[in-house]
């Protein structure tokens, strides 16, 4: 991956914080009925846990759409796998997960995913070394199409 690729998903995943941090949606409706109609979610699996998570933004049809969604937050326990589950068409068009620290602040690591990978499972809640973290699930952005906004959908864990 080029150094601008990582940064301007480094830069999508900011935004996606920031809309998620403080809860304000900007250039779509925001609701959760149109969204839920419109922008796929992601699937994390991780323990007993099957959390079905919300963008904080999403590129549709060439319009960026932020939304007023709060990241879950799971309790993992030591040494357990995180899968994530990604729609064929984030698939598609590449992603990455991005590891944050608790607050969403500090960016600790990214992980490439391999193209057209729609399951990875390639994460231990034991991999990061705090033990409350966010992954970030970053669609790679077209800079042709929403100004090179993409898909963000944090989660909060907790390793118990």
């Amino acid at each position: 991956m080029s150094r601008a690729g990582s940064a301007a998903r480094t830069t999508v995943a900011a935004a996606a914080v920031l809309v998620a941090l403080t809860g304000c949606g900007a250039g779509g409706s925001g609701g959760a009925g149109e969204q839920d109609a419109a922008a796929p979610t992601v699937r994390v699996q991780a323990g007993t846990q099957d959390v079905a998570v919300r963008p904080t933004q999403y590129c549709l049809g060439g319009t960026g759409e932020r939304y007023s969604t709060t990241p879950p937050v799971i309790e993992v326990p030591t040494d357990s796998t995180i899968a994530l589950t990604v729609d064929a068409d984030v698939a598609d068009q590449g992603w990455s997960v991005q590891v944050y620290d608790d607050q969403l602040e500090e960016l600790l690591g990214e992980v490439d995913v391999e193209d057209g990978t729609t399951v990875f499972t390639g994460i231990n809640s034991s991999d990061v070394v705090p033990a409350s973290f966010y992954l970030v699930v970053v669609e790679d952005s077209d800079d042709a199409a929403c100004s090179g906004l993409s898909g963000a959908w944090p989660i909060g864990f907790i390793r118990s």
